[in-house]
């Protein structure tokens, strides 16, 4: 007989519970399988009521993803060999409202995403006649690695100051404002500081370091963080010695 594992899957249905339950489903134990395919076949073969995100199944969506056996992952690149013989449980990302089964609300992170202005802001713009902005390679690593992104929220659910602040902007919103800060065609770096030195912007992370061990990006929130702590400390003390020159 062919090879099964089984999925522990959250199951929450408004109209049916009043919280949510674990529904077990057995499935192909496929070498090449990962969990969201897992998920899929459930779906596909078992009960067409499931309900979970996914897009591009390539990890560049950010949208599947769930914890695993208690982790934030991308369900699209955990393999369920890894957790061999199983079972394996799935569940919605901790701290966040529920929708459906394994769908939650992110309204609440798009709002703080928004609050740090994550594009390029610019005093003035130049003439389109004088050309692009232009960067050195230099000037591309400085923000490149936060500029990977995908606001798949993983962090969010690994970061136990998020579980205890809801007011707390969170790692992704201040990485995404970082990687801006660092970008040398940015002019906005003063008006999200104004956002993010606040105690539930940059002060109110604990230096934890799960976000960054979550990651499957590789983003490292955390030392976006702290890099956004020292710019806030010595911001302070150039306004403390140099008083003329703030604006």
């Amino acid at each position: 007989m062919a090879k099964t594992i089984t999925l522990e899957v959250a199951r929450y249905r408004p109209e049916q519970e009043a919280e949510p339950v674990f529904e077990s489903f057995d499935v192909p134990l496929n070498k090449d399988w990962v969990v969201l395919d897992a998920l899929n076949y459930i779906k596909d073969k078992l009960d067409g009521t499931l309900s979970y995100r996914w897009s591009c199944r390539m990890g560049v969506c950010g949208s599947c993803g769930m914890m695993v056996n208690g982790d934030p992952k991308l369900t699209c690149a955990t393999f369920l060999t890894a957790y061999e013989p199983g079972p394996i449980r799935v569940e919605p990302l901790r701290y966040f409202p529920i929708v459906r089964d394994l769908v939650v609300e992110i309204t609440d992170f798009m709002d703080k995403l928004k609050a740090v202005k994550p594009w390029v802001v610019r005093d003035e713009e130049k003439p389109i006649s004088e050309g692009e902005y232009l960067q050195t390679p230099q000037q591309l690593d400085n923000y490149k690695q936060f500029s990977m992104c995908i606001n798949c929220l993983c962090c969010y659910a690994a970061c136990p100051v998020v579980g205890l602040d809801q007011h707390f902007i969170g790692p992704a919103a201040i990485a995404l404002a970082q990687r801006y800060n660092e970008d040398s065609r940015d002019q906005g770096a003063e008006e999200r500081m104004d956002v993010l030195s606040q105690h539930e912007g940059i002060w109110g992370c604990t230096f934890n370091g799960e976000c960054t061990r979550v990651c499957p990006k590789n983003v490292d929130p955390a030392g976006a963080i702290q890099q956004y702590k020292i710019k806030a400390v010595t911001d302070w003390y150039k306004s403390l010695l140099m008083p003329w020159g703030k604006k």
